[in-house]
């Protein structure tokens, strides 16, 4: 029974993969269990022998020595305990008491297989629904899920689409499920009993200190972040205080600071009896909908050239006339290579780019430079955004080496955060202006006594609103995040080019919001070869949130610029993700010498290879949350490995130990420190973070431990090519992968990463002063599912040729001849045939719907059917982008065939030319983007993997095809494996990523479901 809600479960696994009582834990976040009376032990609520915690994930069972009973411990600290050995038990012998997500059967009995016959049979997908039906009536049946109106999905985000206001109607309520989803996170996070330490900052401000419970892995305090914090014990009133989080939990520490609005009653005296909240605040998801909305009404929003891109309709490409630099090296930056110089300078000339930044090949510097001559052309502003701070920062830096007047917004509730460009900040530049000195006054006034008089406050904020007025319209370039160009402050502004950088990260509607201020430039930048963006809820994810409008934009056929040298990795550690997920066409900018780590001695298999596989069979667990994973015995080969670096001389912040669950970090953190032979100190500055954390950031050395371990589950999170993509991509110097190849090479990708490292006599095992190959057999990859016939929907895939949904023309299509083929690049330069602007001709905006973008009413549900973007479906970028939408070659062309009228009225139809002068390329040059690039440049579809190794493409079959043979010229589109369905849930690496490893819609042993369970 479960403690919490006091609800009966079986043992049993059903059609599911685990058993209902380990499911139902996991899904409603509950703990506690009593056995049934009539089973062996009778009623017993399952607790620490030793401390009483009763968390059925943290607990196990160790067998005394003397007598035949077991002791029921949990993980740590009682099971760790050195103690233990003078009461007679064996610490090594301890064992969960789940495994393969089930409870051990001489503790719960399991149903016999008669039993299970006999019994209702419920999928996954009920089980789920059921779950969300019990958080709003706890007496919900298995018969209220056959009510209409349960559970129904959201309409499915589209390709293309009629106008803005269908965009709006989808996207909106997309973005309001994943609000609610938040709103409903961070309102149950409330935490009481919280002890707190009292100070005061630098400008006189209350902070308050204090540690928060370990949460399920969901919910992830920020800088910034609102918290409540009340006091309700009886040594003072009752008070309440509100402030935001100005430090967050890390090796160091737990504590979480806050720095209060006002510290005014609060009880400073008191230290314990307090409760804290967390605040949830809409701005974010209100400005998306802003954005939206204005998108569909406002016609100065953007373009009208780049609002028919956006919405994917096919409009006659046109290059801007204007004057480019002799040079496209920005100063003080360092010289642009090839690829680099042609991406700026193909950026330049037209309204809307894409840039493909492989993992070191110099996306920050490229796109500095691009807003450098942007500046210097047009003379306005230039918006600059990324998704997260820490990416606006990294740009703002390179951008003022330039000489450009900069200015950074950030969040009011960020000012008092420290950043490396916090000089630059608009609040600290309106502190260091001479021209308004009665502001100055005031200013300090306010940080000596904490607070003005009333007349003096409105004075304040009223010269305060003129001077970030007055820097915001001189600047040159104004750097803020994607939700941040949403402030009130930028509302008059007008931005005619703007740039978004790691735009892979944000969602579609993140991007709109600085997209809406008056594009006639828009400029993205990312990778869809890495990880998109962060969708918590699955609901919204699975619909479509989760896909990036750089990746809908590629699918549509725009070609992205790729860069294309890496100043990064060790040329060996370059080899695999270039070839396997980028043609072989990246090209080192640094030498085997360059990233050679001198004088630091280690036993390399091979010392010319500065990598290896470390092959670790210990069984994973389920982590104390109940919704991550942790692996003890990968945990200690990390920690030997860590520690042998370290005595070798090498320093802790140059070591990054990547996993991709919150359980294992956690524990790797603990064993560490407490476990590890030198000083805690030195594993308190190595930084061990998820896969997504590390995206975008490098170290010398990285060291990623993959955790899982098991018969029958998968392996979850693993399956995704982009996430392996970034895990390969951080490290300088040495990469090292410590993991079960048994379980891992029953996923396609893997095996291939495997056969790459065992080719390379790098798969290795045994004590690290005497490395020794692995004579290990890998497993028979799972079979693959035909690309002849994908499905309508999502597709039940995990790879498919994308040779069917190509469209005709587009990056990936190279079927036809001449400039068309290939990806874009500098060494075969193709010029469009360049048209003055014909005025009074017909504005080549004004181009007709395409048959597919223009969907009648009698036809809109159809469309709906035929047209849903796949999401969660992955492949290899030897010929189409990691996810693609379920269209076929054929289809798309019958459509591309048939026109619709004019559009009348529309906002589809109106004019709208850009302020500079304007150049028209031929219909033939729509998707050449001017050339091929040189190492990309008329690569066959047969082109696999080079250097030696054969890449193994698939021909996919449904399940309960046969198994396909290998082929070299096949696509490869990675999906999930057959993994869990508790993965989604499972298999949290801190944030939820829209489980682009699941089958949405496919079935787990007999069951039907459309989320992991």
């Amino acid at each position: 029974m479960c403690n919490i809600c006091k609800k009966w479960f079986c043992n049993g696994r059903g059609n599911t993969s685990g058993s209902h009582i380990v499911n139902h834990l996991v899904r409603a976040k509950h703990k506690e269990v009593t056995l049934h009376k009539d089973g062996s032990l009778g009623e017993t609520v399952l607790e620490c022998y030793s401390c009483g915690v009763r968390n059925v994930f943290v607990l196990g069972f160790i067998p005394a020595k003397a007598d035949s009973v077991v002791v029921l411990l949990c993980r740590q600290p009682c099971a760790a305990q050195n103690s233990l050995k003078d009461m007679n038990w064996d610490q090594e012998q301890w064992k969960p008491l789940i495994a393969d997500r089930c409870f051990l059967s001489w503790l719960v009995k399991n149903p016999s297989e008669r039993d299970q016959t006999r019994a209702r049979q419920i999928t996954a997908q009920q089980i789920n629904k059921l779950e969300e039906l019990w958080k709003e009536n706890t007496e919900a049946t298995y018969q209220d899920l056959e009510k209409p109106g349960v559970d129904e999905d959201p309409q499915q985000v589209l390709l293309r689409y009629e106008d803005g206001y269908q965009y709006q109607n989808i996207f909106g309520p997309l973005v309001k499920l994943e609000a609610d989803y938040d709103k409903r996170l961070k309102e149950s996070q409330t935490q009481d009993n919280i002890e707190v330490r009292w100070d005061v900052g630098l400008n006189k401000k209350t902070i308050a200190y204090f540690t928060l419970a370990k949460t399920d892995g969901d919910m992830k305090l920020m800088h910034g972040d609102e918290l409540r914090l009340r006091y309700l014990g009886e040594l003072h009133k009752p008070w309440s205080g509100v402030g935001h989080v100005i430090k967050i939990p890390d090796n160091f520490g737990e504590e979480v600071g806050i720095e209060l609005k006002s510290s005014s009653g609060a009880p400073t005296d008191c230290v314990s009896n307090f409760v804290v909240d967390f605040i949830w605040k809409s701005t974010s998801f209100d400005r998306m909908q802003q954005a939206l909305r204005k998108f569909a009404v406002d016609e100065h929003s953007v373009s009208s050239y780049i609002y028919r891109r956006l919405l994917g309709h096919e409009v006659e490409e046109i290059l801007f006339r204007c004057n480019l630099p002799k040079h496209f090296s920005a100063p003080k930056l360092p010289d642009l290579n090839r690829s680099q110089v042609y991406a700026v300078k193909q950026a330049l000339q037209r309204p809307l780019s894409l840039i493909q930044g492989p993992p070191g090949t110099g996306k920050t510097v490229t796109s500095a430079s691009i807003v450098y001559h942007l500046v210097k052309q047009s003379g306005g502003s230039v918006l600059v955004c990324a998704p997260s701070n820490t990416a606006v920062d990294q740009l703002t830096e390179k951008i003022h080496l330039t000489g450009l007047k900069v200015v950074r917004l950030c969040a009011k509730s960020r000012e008092a955060i420290d950043s490396p460009v916090s000089f630059l900040a608009l609040h600290n530049q309106i502190r260091n202006m001479d021209s308004n000195t009665e502001l100055q006054k005031l200013q300090q006034l306010k940080d000596e006594t904490g607070e003005l008089s009333s007349v003096d406050e409105k004075r304040y904020r009223m010269l305060k609103k003129s001077a970030e007025r007055e820097l915001l319209e001189a600047a040159d370039v104004i750097c803020c995040t994607c939700v941040g160009a949403g402030d009130p402050r930028l509302l008059r502004q007008k931005f005619q080019s703007i740039l978004i950088d790691e735009s892979m990260q944000a969602t579609e509607p993140e991007c709109m919001v600085p997209v809406v201020l008056g594009a006639k430039q828009l400029i993205l930048v990312g990778d869809h070869c890495q990880l998109g963006p962060v969708v918590m809820c699955k609901k919204a994810a699975r619909a479509g949130l989760s896909q990036s409008l750089f990746e809908r934009l590629v699918v549509l056929g725009i070609k992205p610029f790729r860069l294309e040298v890496q100043y990064r990795m060790h040329p060996e550690l370059s080899k695999f993700p270039s070839n396997f997920f980028y043609e072989g066409s990246l090209q080192n900018g640094v030498s085997d010498d360059d990233r050679r780590l001198k004088g630091i001695d280690f036993p390399w298999p091979q010392p010319d290879k500065p990598m290896f596989f470390y092959v670790t069979q210990g069984q994973e667990e389920i982590a104390g949350s109940g919704t991550s994973y942790l692996n003890r015995t990968e945990a200690s080969n990390v920690e030997k490995i860590t520690t042998r670096f370290l005595k070798a001389g090498m320093k802790p912040e140059q070591i990054g130990i990547i996993t991709p669950y919150e359980g294992q970090r956690a524990y790797l953190v603990q064993y560490m420190q407490y476990q590890g032979s030198l000083h805690a100190k030195l594993y308190q500055e190595i930084e061990v973070a998820s896969v997504d954390a590390f995206q975008g950031r490098e170290k010398d050395l990285i060291i990623m431990s993959c955790v899982r371990s098991n018969e029958h589950q998968g392996i979850g999170f693993l399956n995704d090519p982009r996430r392996l993509n970034v895990a390969l991509t951080r490290s300088k110097y040495g990469n090292i992968i410590v993991g079960n190849p048994k379980i891992l090479s029953k996923q396609p990708l893997w095996n291939n990463l495997l056969n790459f490292y065992k080719e390379n006599k790098v798969l290795v095992e045994g004590p690290l002063n005497n490395l020794k190959e692995s004579l290990i057999q890998f497993a028979k990859p799972k079979k693959l599912v035909n690309s002849a016939n994908p499905g309508t929907h999502f597709m039940l895939t995990t790879m498919y040729d994308a040779r069917e949904a190509m469209v005709a023309g587009s990056i990936y299509d190279r079927s036809g001849g001449g400039h068309m083929n290939g990806m874009a690049g500098p060494s075969t330069y193709y010029r469009p045939n360049h048209c003055l602007w014909p005025g009074a001709q017909m504005d080549p905006y004004n181009r007709t719907h395409d048959s597919i973008s223009y969907i009648s009413p009698e036809r809109a549900q159809a469309a709906m059917n035929n047209m849903p973007v796949p999401v969660g479906m992955f492949m290899n970028m030897n010929h189409v982008p990691p996810r693609f939408y379920n269209q076929h070659q054929q289809s798309m062309q019958n459509m591309r065939g048939r026109g619709a009228g004019r559009g009348g009225n529309s906002r589809g139809a109106r004019g709208g030319k850009p302020g500079r002068g304007i150049l028209r390329t031929s219909g033939q040059s729509l998707n050449s983007q001017d050339a091929s690039q040189p190492y990309s440049q008329n690569v066959p579809l047969t082109q696999g993997m080079s250097q030696g190794m054969s890449q193994p493409g698939f021909s996919l079959s449904q399940a309960g095809l046969s198994q396909p043979e290998f082929s070299q010229d096949s696509s490869y589109m990675m999906g999930g494996d057959y993994h869990s369905q508790v993965d989604g849930l499972l298999s949290q690496d801190s944030t939820y990523q829209g489980d682009r490893s699941a089958f949405y819609s496919g079935a787990s042993q007999g069951g039907h479901f459309s989320q992991p369970y």
